[in-house]
């Protein structure tokens, strides 16, 4: 493979680990505050992009898109937070399981009936259209470049919140001991719903930016949720560091395997095997390397006992 086209391929690698951070940071401090598994994550990813592309087809405005993106999926955050999550906290992981997997259908088939079977399109606007000219000659597109900008600089946002505000030291003190929190006058109920909309909205966004390179369509969260719960697994569950790197490893692993493995099997097989043989076992890849880290760091690469 030539350099300038594995550069490429690196940076497609980062545009899609920075979008898969998006959904799995909300994912993980849902499930490191609260204990909670949320299948229906997925189903505020999907909210969020179609909030997105119906902003945008009415206002004509790609940044107002983002903004109810964000808006709509953390309002939806709440409510569901507020109505269903909150008789959740207390039950067994399968009563949790069959909730969310309930919220799934309750998602999908409202946006169906709200906005049909037909997908929906996102268009980017005219300032990001087009491709870059990057260092060392690399010509790459303004969009999947502004999305990786992005991304960084959300996760750079993230990190500092966690770290540096009254509201962080809140979300890391309920990860470690929830009860002695409460305890010391912080309102735990609160500070769950503020969580779950945060998460909310990471993922609304992140449906809002994907929906302008593939379709907006019902159910296009749930791939996308699968990956995620990848990701912080690899990164152990709770750690926004985790997430980060798990989610980068993730991407890189996935698209530098669908770009190489056929051209190694090329070598020594035809075409078509290669490319047959090479796309199944990158499919698989990210699930190895989910293996291999287990093995060495069964609670994650970040994961706290």
């Amino acid at each position: 493979m030539p350099l300038l086209l594995f550069i490429e391929q690196l940076l497609n690698g980062l545009q899609f680990g920075v979008m898969l951070f998006l959904m799995a940071a909300g994912l993980t401090l849902v499930f490191g505050v609260m204990g909670l598994i949320n299948l229906a994550h997925g189903s505020l990813y999907m909210i969020g992009a179609f909030a997105a592309a119906a902003t945008a087809a009415a206002t004509g405005s790609f940044l107002l898109a983002l903004m109810a993106s964000l808006a709509v999926a953390a309002i939806a955050g709440v409510i569901v937070e507020m109505t269903v999550m909150r008789r959740l906290y207390d039950r067994d992981h399968l009563d949790q399981v069959l909730a969310t997997f309930a919220l799934i259908l309750i998602f999908s088939e409202g946006t169906r009936w709200l906005f049909g079977s037909f997908p929906l399109y996102l268009d980017t606007p005219a300032w990001l259209k087009g491709s870059t000219q990057l260092p060392f000659g690399i010509t790459y597109p303004k969009y999947r470049l502004a999305i990786i900008l992005v991304g960084l600089a959300v996760a750079a946002g993230l990190f500092l919140m966690i770290a540096r505000t009254r509201i962080g030291i809140q979300i890391r003190a309920g990860e470690n001991d929830r009860e002695m929190v409460g305890a010391l006058g912080v309102n735990i109920a609160r500070l769950y719903t503020l969580v779950f909309a945060l998460g909310a909205a990471l993922a609304g966004f992140a449906g809002a930016l994907i929906g302008a390179i593939q379709s907006v369509q019902v159910g296009m969260g749930e791939p996308v949720l699968i990956l995620a719960f990848v990701v912080i697994v690899i990164g152990g569950i709770g750690s926004i560091k985790g997430a980060f790197i798990g989610a980068i490893l993730v991407g890189l692993t996935d698209t530098l395997g669908r770009s190489l493995l056929p051209l190694f099997f090329g070598v020594f097989m035809d075409t078509s095997s290669a490319t047959t043989i090479g796309s199944s076992l990158a499919s698989m890849s990210i699930y190895i390397l989910m293996a291999a880290v287990l093995i060495f760091r069964p609670r994650g690469l970040f994961g706290a006992a």
